[in-house]
């Protein structure tokens, strides 16, 4: 058998090269049959950072791609892939053109400009604390201080769903949909927050479980793995929403991402009638 095909890739930043990840990431998915040999080099701020990295890029040749706000770098950074016949990519040049030819004035240019600390990033903070106290049903008294009630059977992804909600800004709370227990009376009286319910296909779910219980050495817990069981769960879980009117995502072909794009979307979609009131 061949083995995949690899090439090098630079990501070059004088921040946290967050973005650049995240770039990379959206480009590189596109190539499944070519493996990346990714080098993020963040923090680079001088002359001397710049000339170790280009040494690493020498030694390692591939697609450079780049976020450096200093003008004099990334003219180094690019004349040293120019002469070494590299791609060298401003990965947010062209953004950056297109917000200044329609706002009619040029960027400021500030390094880690997205990790500044303003209300936004206490926001993002104060939600996160918020969704790790409220996560698995804890603190339900609480549940009506949030702004999206994840609610689902175990093994609904609710708690990484929470946390990435939670870092774009949403207190998330989530609660467990258990057999024989009632939900929080909070979610029985009327709700501030946006109730939303995972569930999954039962084959998924009981996939997940089976390795989850193998992983404990619980073999005993059969009802918790039984694929009838699991979908009587989801069953109630539909019926529960259909009586309440909470939408229901289903998450079995879904990425946590995408989940929670799609629970934003709700979000807003709820937000918007009392922003044109």
């Amino acid at each position: 058998m061949d083995s995949p095909r690899t090439f090098h890739l630079h990501m070059i930043s004088d921040a946290t090269g967050e973005t650049l990840v995240a770039i990379a990431k959206a480009a590189r998915v596109q190539y499944a049959q070519i493996r990346p040999i990714e080098h993020l080099h963040p923090l680079v701020r001088n002359k001397r950072e710049m000339e170790r990295v280009l040494k690493d890029v020498e030694a390692t040749p591939g697609i450079v791609l780049y976020t450096i706000f200093n003008r004099q770098l990334a003219e180094d950074l690019e004349q040293s892939c120019k002469r070494l016949n590299l791609p060298c990519v401003p990965a947010l040049k062209t953004i950056l053109q297109v917000f200044e030819s329609y706002l009619g004035t040029p960027s400021t240019p500030t390094v880690a400009g997205q990790h500044v600390l303003d209300a936004d990033y206490f926001r993002r903070i104060e939600a996160l604390n918020f969704s790790m106290m409220h996560d698995d049903g804890h603190l339900p008294e609480n549940l009506n201080d949030a702004d999206i009630i994840l609610l689902g059977i175990s093994r609904t992804s609710k708690t990484p769903t929470s946390i990435y909600l939670a870092n774009r800004g949403f207190k998330t709370a989530n609660v467990p949909l258990v057999p024989g227990i009632p939900l929080p009376p909070q979610l029985e009286a009327r709700t501030n927050a946006l109730v939303v319910a995972l569930v999954a296909s039962a084959d998924r779910i009981a996939q997940v479980r089976q390795n989850r219980v193998i992983e404990q050495a619980h073999g005993h817990l059969q009802d918790y793995v039984d694929r009838e069981s699991i979908a009587a769960e989801i069953a109630h879980t539909r019926q529960l929403c259909a009586i309440r009117g909470w939408p229901v995502i289903d998450v079995t072909r879904r990425s946590i991402e995408e989940t929670a794009a799609a629970i934003i979307r709700l979000h807003q979609d709820r937000e918007a009638p009392a922003l044109e009131a």
